[in-house]
């Protein structure tokens, strides 16, 4: 017989994180990507340089169509939640595909408004593949007929860890630090302001689930490491396969820092999932804020 979590006794936990997370979405994951004002954009766009204009349609290419496939991939991990009961966990997961596919309309909106044409996905590289036509999809379609713990680190740290964690913030962190400094593609970013607080807490989450697996069952430890070890070189390579493109990277940016922005993100989140070893399920749940890292 079917119960309803909210009529029971049960009701709605608002002290777990992803319900804390699931309040601050509505607060801050209001924004509009047809309110962003790319005027000024297209001005700056036609100032810059071959290289400069290169540099910018590569990123936007892998960002507009990584966020293509993460809104394509993420349906399976609601469904697994959803049989799990864990309702709390699903209704945040309801803004998190929300989020993913405005940012599919942002990155597109670049393109259009801008006036670019032609095939973008000639930008994407080998590793670039690997990650997202192949690792991805298949890790996040999986779930539809293993709905196993195994099968849920490994999506997750795909997901989570892989594309959002050291891809697509290393990526927009660079961007948008690159552009404000200069003061140039302010419609930009603004976007990435927006981007970077919707993709904090999607990590975030993806940390909490990830450590809730591992204090579940001891041996999902190992089956993140098995999963990081598979992922990582192709990882790195995409990085490098963006910026080894030219000898000197545009817009001031630099070959070392986004590498190693890259790994210092991914150590970070390691060191937080590897503290889950030793914690009860019980402070996984509860766990705070903090714990998980800053989320704005």
């Amino acid at each position: 017989m079917r119960v309803m979590q909210t009529t029971s006794h049960q009701g709605l936990d608002h002290s777990l994180l992803p319900m804390r997370l699931y309040h601050k979405a509505k607060k801050l994951g209001t924004w509009n990507p047809r309110d962003i004002d790319l005027t000024q954009d297209k001005k700056d766009w036609d100032s810059f340089d071959e290289v400069e204009k290169e540099m910018s349609l590569r990123l936007n290419s892998v960002f507009l169509a990584g966020e293509e496939a993460v809104t394509k991939d993420l349906l399976p991990l609601i469904q697994v939640i959803a049989n799990e009961g864990r309702l709390e966990e699903e209704m945040f997961l309801t803004t998190f595909l929300w989020e993913e596919a405005k940012h599919v309309e942002i990155f597109r909106r670049f393109v259009d408004d801008l006036g670019l044409s032609g095939d973008l996905s000639v930008y994407h590289s080998d590793n670039y593949k690997k990650i997202f036509y192949e690792y991805l999809p298949e890790a996040m379609d999986r779930l539809t007929r293993d709905p196993s713990p195994e099968a849920q680190a490994e999506a997750s740290v795909t997901y989570n860890m892989i594309v959002e964690g050291m891809l697509a913030e290393t990526g927009y962190h660079a961007t948008f630090t690159a552009y404000k400094r200069l003061g140039v593609m302010p419609g930009t970013v603004q976007a990435f302001e927006y981007l970077k607080r919707d993709e904090s807490r999607h990590i975030c989450y993806g940390v909490y689930l990830l450590s809730r697996l591992i204090a579940e069952h001891d041996h999902i430890w190992d089956v993140v490491n098995k999963r990081m070890e598979l992922l990582m070189e192709p990882a790195i390579g995409v990085v490098h396969d963006l910026i080894g493109q030219v000898e000197e990277l545009p817009f001031n940016l630099d070959k070392n820092e986004l590498v190693q922005t890259a790994i210092k993100q991914f150590g970070s989140r390691m060191d937080v999932l590897e503290r889950a070893r030793n914690q009860s399920v019980e402070n996984i749940r509860q766990a705070r804020e903090e714990e998980m890292g800053e989320v704005l």
